[in-house]
């Protein structure tokens, strides 16, 4: 398992969980719940690493709401520090944009 990854599912585990004022609007705009967000997240797949994200190791991931479907989810740890986990935004992927298992972009 990726150690980003890692660290953020334990982080969760913990409660130590922030999530950004960008995040709750995309949240709202997708209708999407952050309960669904953290009860799913043990079943994320990774999409994107971007380990040198200058402020600090991010991930896409992809992962499903409780009605099984598809929603993307970016997870970061602040730069220099250990946590907390936090939630930079999270959609519903767009099928135009991405291949049909929403892990690769369409080219």
């Amino acid at each position: 398992m990726n150690e980003t990854l890692h660290q953020i599912l334990h982080l969760i585990q913990q409660g130590k969980v922030k999530i950004s004022d960008h995040g709750y609007d995309e949240l709202a705009a997708d209708k999407l719940y952050v309960r669904d967000v953290l009860e799913y997240i043990a079943d994320a797949v990774i999409v994107e690493e971007y380990p040198d994200y200058p402020k600090g190791p991010c991930i896409l991931v992809f992962q499903k709401d409780r009605n099984g479907e598809p929603i993307h989810v970016v997870w970061g740890i602040p730069k220099g520090k250990s946590s907390p986990a936090v939630l930079v935004t999270a959609y519903r992927p767009d099928p135009q944009r991405w291949e049909s298992d929403f892990l690769r972009r369409k080219k």
